[in-house]
């Protein structure tokens, strides 16, 4: 009887001409899972290849209990800075139009929550400890370009050129090729096909929208970014990060990296996050501060950093992305978009650093043939 009445109310439904019924598949999937904590003192970043070295140091440096999470996080970037990891990180990578690379770095500890950070620093090389001295010797949490080396000098740090031999003929080959990877958009010349000087196009003859901009002209590669989360043999966490920014960017272009909530977050009562990627649409997201609160509200590691990826992508489908997340208690994962992630961990008693390999996150379905429909756990 009951299935009668049922069948007779999807005939009415199906009857009324005013109604419409979306149409999109739904893919059931179990529960995102994180990795289990494989004890502490415990050292995440993101990437493996060269940025495992960074996690080593970190790792073999809270072996002495003199060394503090905050330690830790400035020993691991330090390294990655000065074997210019991937060379995306440190001196003589990701030279500017101009052809000079600057760098910026953040650190922020997880009991106080404060932080220190530099942005577009120029001709000092150390850029994560001259964060960590801005948290440090000052009460402000960033500072930026010529005064922020300054600061730097004054307080003991060596100013050298950053370009290298080979970051110099990377940027002159870079000009010869019409200056192609450029970030310039709604400018004359065409930036698809010139170099500049450039002047604004007027307005209403704008060639590029905000929903269109970052459409694959950018060098991808130069993406990447060391961002690090420790906790200490008691429990302590700290989160730090460091890069040389996008190649080819603007001078003066701030990415994500130092940029609190965005690069890497900490709060060490619920656990922290690193990211890495398109910077300058990621930092609109503040995704390691979200994937944070994601802890917080009872999710675990993975499904925190798929939370994030996939708000990004909802916005920005082409988004390329990478999110490492962990919490307080050591258990960790991650997620990506738009290309295979990796990231390093060592905690505990392991020998050696383990590099998880993430593939970018599935985005299936259609919603009246417009909005995409992500993978979700069907509620019956």
């Amino acid at each position: 009887m009951r299935s009668h009445r049922a069948a007779a109310r999807i005939c009415r439904v199906a009857a009324s001409p005013l109604l419409l019924i979306p149409i999109f598949t739904i893919n059931i999937t179990p529960p995102a899972l994180a990795l289990p904590s494989p004890g502490f003192p415990l050292v995440i970043n993101t990437w493996g290849g060269p940025f495992s070295s960074a996690t080593d140091a970190a790792y073999l440096s809270l072996r002495s209990p003199d060394t503090s999470a905050l330690d830790a996080v400035e020993i691991g970037c330090s390294v990655c800075e000065r074997e210019q990891c991937d060379g995306t990180v440190g001196y003589g990578g990701s030279p500017d139009e101009q052809c000079e690379t600057t760098l910026d770095a953040m650190v922020m500890d997880g009991v106080t929550m404060n932080t220190g950070a530099v942005a577009g620093l120029r001709r000092v090389r150390d850029a994560v400890s001259v964060a960590r001295h801005v948290l440090e010797y000052t009460e402000h949490s960033m500072l930026v370009g010529d005064s922020a080396t300054r600061f730097a000098i004054e307080n003991g740090f060596t100013e050298e050129d950053l370009s290298t031999e080979e970051s110099r003929k990377k940027c002159e080959e870079w000009k010869r090729g019409k200056c192609q990877g450029n970030f310039r958009v709604n400018v004359l010349p065409d930036p698809g096909s010139s170099c500049g000087p450039y002047t604004p196009l007027p307005k209403g003859s704008f060639t590029h929208t905000e929903g269109s901009k970052r459409g694959g002209n950018a060098d991808v590669v130069s993406h990447d970014t060391i961002s690090m989360v420790v906790i200490d043999r008691n429990g302590v966490m700290a989160a730090g990060t460091s890069t040389n920014g996008a190649a080819h960017k603007i001078p003066g272009r701030v990415g994500d990296g130092p940029i609190v909530g965005s690069g890497s977050y900490v709060d060490g009562d619920v656990g922290g996050c690193g990211a890495t990627g398109d910077g300058d649409i990621m930092m609109r997201f503040l995704p390691c501060y979200q994937a944070v609160e994601n802890l917080r509200q009872g999710m675990n590691p993975t499904e925190a950093a798929e939370d994030v990826v996939r708000r990004m992508m909802r916005k920005h489908p082409k988004v390329m992305s990478g999110v490492v997340v962990v919490d307080a208690k050591g258990q960790h994962g991650a997620a990506a978009s738009n290309w295979v992630f990796t990231y390093s961990v060592r905690g505990g008693q392991m020998k050696e650093t383990q590099v998880v390999t993430v593939p970018p996150v599935v985005v299936e379905g259609e919603y009246w043939g417009a909005t995409r429909v992500t993978q979700e756990v069907l509620q019956m």
